[in-house]
This record gives C-alpha cells, sequence and structure tokens, in this order.
C-alpha cells in the first residue's frame, strides 16, 4: 500500500513539475503600453492596461504591470523577449464583413479605385489593353461615378473607345453593378430583347439598346460566366495580396466572403503555413442544402485559423447604385424602390430549412424594405437570440424595426468607413427624414442591439482606423461635413464592435476579442495610443507590428517607427 502511494506520489509530483514547464512562455513582450480589451461576460479583464503579455502555444497566459516583472514567472530557457519599446497594443481588429478574393483581384485586374472622372478610368483601362493578348478579357472594379463631375455612370461606348477587340466588364466599387463594352454584352447575348433574371436589371438607351450597365448578381453574373476563372495559381497569390494588406492594418481575423474555389486556396496557404490571418468563410445562402452540408463537413468547424462560417444571402443592392430596397421611393430617383432579391415566400422556406439544418444565417439589407425582408425571413423560422443571425450592412433603418432587432437577437454587422464616403449623397438619395435615422450605430446600442464593425473590403480600405474614425466623430476624412452626431460612438464602444463585437458575431468570444489569460494571443502595435489622441489623428495611424497566436505576421519598416 506504501509503494502504491509513493508511486502516486512521485507521479503527482511529476505531473505537477510538468504542468508547470507547459506555463513557460514562448514568448514575452515587454516594455509595451497593452490595452487589454473591452469587458465582456465571456472573459472578464481584471485589469485595463498592462506594460507585458507572455504567450505560450499562441495563447495568452499571463500579463503584468510596472510593479510586476512576469518574466520570473514565465521565462523558460527557450522564451523568446520582444521589447515593444513603450509602444501602445491592443487586441487584434476583426474584420466581421470583407471580400478577400475581391480585395486580391483588384490588385491583379485593372483597379479604378480612386478614378475622378470617367477619362481617368479609360486611361487606366487604355493602359491594361496594351499589354493584354489580343481577344483576351480585360477586367477590374472599384469606380464610383458619384466622385466624377458628371454623376453619370459609363456605357459601353465609353469602353469600346479604350478597349479595342477585347470584351471587357468593369465592377463598380460596391459590386452591385457593373459595366461591360460591346464584345462583352454579344459574348453573353445580351442585346435589346434581352429580359433581366429575377433580382436584377438591365439598363437600356432611349433606343432600347443596352447601356452596358448590369445590375445586381443575376445580370451581372451573365457577362462573368463568359470571363475565364482564375487559376488556382492567381487565387493563392490575390489570396496572398488580400492577407497582407489585412496584416499591415492590424486586421487578425476576417469574416470572409469569397466563393468556394477561393477557400480552397486559403485551405493550402493554411497547409504551407502561410495563412496570416484568421478566416472565417461564408456560404452561400442560395446553395442547395446538400452542397452546404457538404462544404460545411469539408473542413474542422474548430481549426482557429481556417472553418466555414455563416451563409449569407442578399436581400437587394447598395444605394450608391440606387438597387438598395426601400419602403418608399428614392428622394432622387422617385419612380424607383430599388431591387429585390428574392420573394418573400420563398426566403422564408429557405431560411427555415438552413436554420433547421443548424446553419448561422446572414442577410446582405441596406434598406429599410430589404432589411424588414430579412427580419420576416427570421420571424418566419422562429429565430432565437442563440442562434446570432445578422443583417449585414444595416444603413436605411426604420426606428421601430431596431426592437425587432432586439427581440430575436439579431447582431447589427456594419461597416462605419461606409458612411465616409456616402455621407456625401446618402441625403439625396432618401431624404433628410430618413437620413437622420441611417446608419444608427448608438440606436442599436442604445437597444442592446449586439453591433460588429468591419469594412466590406475592397469596397472601402480594410484600414479600421477609417471605421474608428467614423464611429466616434461621424465626420468625413476631411472633418468639414458631419452627419447626425447624436449616433457617434466612444471610442471604447467602437474598438469593442471591432473586437469583443466581432467575435460574439462568430460565435468566437470566448476565443478572442481581448487578451485575457487563455485567450488567443492576436494583437496589433500601434505608434499611438487610439483611446487618448483627438479622432482626427486616428486616421494618421500607423500599424508597427500585427501578432496572430503570438507569432508576428507583420512589422512595419524600421523607418516607420
Amino acid at each position: 500500500m506504501k509503494k502504491v502511494l509513493l508511486v502516486s506520489l512521485v507521479l503527482c509530483i511529476a505531473a505537477a513539475a510538468q504542468q508547470k514547464e507547459k506555463q513557460k512562455a514562448d514568448v514575452i513582450f515587454i516594455h509595451g503600453d497593452f490595452y487589454l480589451g473591452a469587458t465582456n461576460a465571456a472573459s472578464a479583464v481584471k485589469e485595463d492596461h498592462a506594460t507585458s503579455l507572455a504567450v505560450a502555444n499562441g495563447k495568452v497566459i499571463g500579463y503584468g504591470s510596472k510593479d510586476t516583472d512576469i518574466t520570473k514567472s514565465f521565462q523558460g530557457s527557450n522564451t523568446k523577449i520582444i521589447d515593444l519599446q513603450g509602444h501602445f497594443a491592443m487586441p487584434g481588429f476583426n474584420d466581421a464583413h470583407a471580400h478577400m478574393a475581391s480585395g486580391g483581384q483588384e490588385k491583379l485586374n485593372v483597379n479604378l479605385v480612386g478614378c475622378r472622372s470617367l477619362a481617368e478610368m479609360q486611361s487606366r483601362i487604355a493602359d491594361r489593353a496594351k499589354t493584354t493578348p489580343a481577344g483576351e478579357w480585360i477586367v477590374g472594379e472599384g469606380w464610383d461615378h458619384t466622385m466624377w463631375p458628371s454623376k453619370t455612370t459609363p456605357t459601353r461606348q465609353d469602353l469600346d473607345k479604350v478597349t479595342g477587340d477585347h470584351p471587357a466588364i468593369f465592377g463598380r466599387v460596391d459590386g452591385h453593378i457593373a459595366v461591360a463594352n460591346s464584345a462583352a454584352l454579344k459574348a453573353a447575348g445580351i442585346n435589346k430583347d434581352t429580359k433581366a433574371p429575377n433580382g436584377s436589371a438591365i439598363d437600356h438607351d432611349a433606343n432600347g439598346e443596352p447601356t452596358g450597365i448590369v445590375r445586381e448578381g443575376p445580370a451581372t453574373g451573365l457577362v462573368y460566366a463568359k470571363v475565364p476563372p482564375p487559376s488556382a495559381e492567381k487565387r493563392i497569390k490575390a489570396m496572398r495580396l488580400a492577407l497582407q494588406e489585412a496584416a499591415a492594418n492590424g486586421v487578425t481575423s476576417v469574416q470572409d466572403y469569397s466563393d468556394w474555389q477561393d477557400f480552397l486556396a486559403l485551405e493550402q496557404l493554411e497547409k504551407e503555413g502561410k495563412l496570416t490571418a484568421r478566416i472565417s468563410e461564408w456560404l452561400t445562402f442560395g446553395d442547395s442544402l446538400d452542397t452546404l452540408k457538404q462544404q460545411r463537413a469539408h473542413h474542422s468547424a474548430t481549426d482557429p485559423m481556417l472553418h466555414t462560417g455563416f451563409l449569407k444571402g442578399f436581400m437587394d443592392g447598395s444605394l450608391g447604385s440606387r438597387t438598395a430596397a426601400l419602403l418608399a421611393p428614392y428622394a432622387d430617383d422617385p419612380k424607383n424602390s430599388g431591387i429585390t432579391r428574392f420573394q418573400q415566400d420563398d426566403l422564408n422556406q429557405m431560411t427555415k430549412e438552413r436554420a433547421a439544418a443548424g446553419f448561422q444565417i446572414g442577410f446582405h439589407a441596406i434598406g429599410d424594405r430589404a432589411a424588414q425582408m430579412a427580419l420576416d425571413a427570421f420571424a418566419a423560422a422562429g429565430a432565437k437570440p442563440e442562434q446570432r443571425f445578422r443583417i449585414e450592412h444595416d444603413q436605411i433603418i426604420e426606428p421601430r424595426q431596431i426592437a425587432q432587432y432586439k427581440k430575436m437577437g439579431i447582431i447589427a454587422s456594419v461597416q462605419p468607413s461606409h458612411l465616409l464616403t456616402d455621407m456625401r449623397w446618402v441625403t439625396d438619395r432618401v431624404g433628410k427624414e430618413r437620413a437622420s435615422t441611417s446608419y444608427p450605430w448608438k440606436s442599436f446600442l442604445d437597444a442592446g442591439v449586439p453591433i460588429a464593425f468591419g469594412t466590406d473590403f475592397p469596397v472601402e480600405f480594410i484600414n479600421p482606423f477609417r471605421g474608428i474614425y467614423s464611429a466616434v466623430t461621424r465626420k468625413n476624412e476631411a472633418g468639414t461635413q458631419e452627419f447626425y452626431p447624436n449616433q457617434k460612438l466612444t471610442i471604447d464602444e467602437a474598438i469593442a464592435a471591432y473586437t469583443t463585437g466581432s467575435a460574439y458575431a462568430e460565435f468566437m468570444e470566448k476565443q478572442k476579442g481581448t487578451l485575457a489569460p487563455g485567450m488567443l494571443a492576436d494583437f496589433v502595435v500601434l505608434d499611438r495610443d487610439i483611446t487618448k489622441v483627438p479622432p482626427a489623428e486616428i486616421l494618421k495611424t500607423k500599424v508597427l507590428r500585427t501578432v496572430v497566436g503570438g507569432k508576428t505576421v507583420y512589422e512595419a519598416p524600421a523607418a516607420a517607427k
């Protein structure tokens, strides 16, 4: 009996020693100014700030203050020490709404972001046409006619002047309309007799001929279906470019909507150890249940770096394209109330089936009519808060609808940087009354509706500081225009929406969003304390280091420090 007790004691001592050894850090970050994050019920942060952080196996195992030297407790023979030289650090940004493949492809195709006129757009396209082999497609995206003096959309004739014999199509910055040249329309079989598929539109001129503008996925898809798909190598290259941009902007997690082949590209990058952000990949709501179940089963749901997420469906389009679905007509287009993608009965049935199969569901809804369609579908499916159904964008919202969000626990997944662009013209689109209750971030929070922040990259830059600035000021970047400041958030509320709020939206609040012990060691080091600087200074913030799972995935050039 004594021998048994002795053996048990030895084993216990050995196990304790082994457990103690496991607590030695792989890396300790010292001399930092750590903002540990917003407190939430799932992961309480006892201290607001720390000066050092210990990491093991990709997770935070401890932190210290000026009066606590954690190296004595956590430093082992192989522990790496990184000195942050007093810089501010905070939980990594979690972009709750992005399109990584599109962001990367934008860099490989004709990039039309920032074109200030039709002539500039034509010039960029002409440059690409000179180097494109005869007959090959020219593709690009990013134009925004609201930035041009004319404010009018381009036409196929505008493209024909610079594309030669190349079929070509170029998506607007919001991704909801595109303009195709004559060769592309011919390849797609679009002519004056072509009827737009349900949920879309094809513009025609006074003579009944197509102008080149195709609106929403069913119509744009007629043309894009003729464009040769990118190779696996090009998809991987595009994803790497997008991941590099995310890391350089302090984004450590992304909730992404690309296509299935792009997800396979992400899998390849993960196998090669080149995945530098945690990705939750959305699936397409309209795909068959069998397909969705197969895709869900394809990759481990517990993989902290890469897994599939919710099902995304589209209720409407965008305000910039006047395809967002509104309950009343556009103020600047009285015969138009936007475009809806579904009939309500069909939407309700599909939502019920997918909810019953255990899927989280999120709907793109920019206009108030689209938001109501989404809310009605969720209600038909018996939505409960624990399912964490989502509405993406939530821009034109009737105040009465917010109570419906609250009742069902619907998450408002919003992109505050959109307001920096939209405030130039949104009042013209919807009138003062609807504008006054639009982009209602504070109203959501006050009503107890969870919010999550993202960028809609590449519709907007993946830079989260633009979103933080927009949320706390409701001003344009020049500071010359203010948009209903009663909806401003505090800096802590804005940071929470970009970290713990986004984590909650993907069922990950127990793993990321704060830097409490046991949480994933995802954080970003900045050149300034964004919780203390004047709001205008937030826009100038530079990322010095981005850390995912304790590993540095981006470090600014020495000159930037």
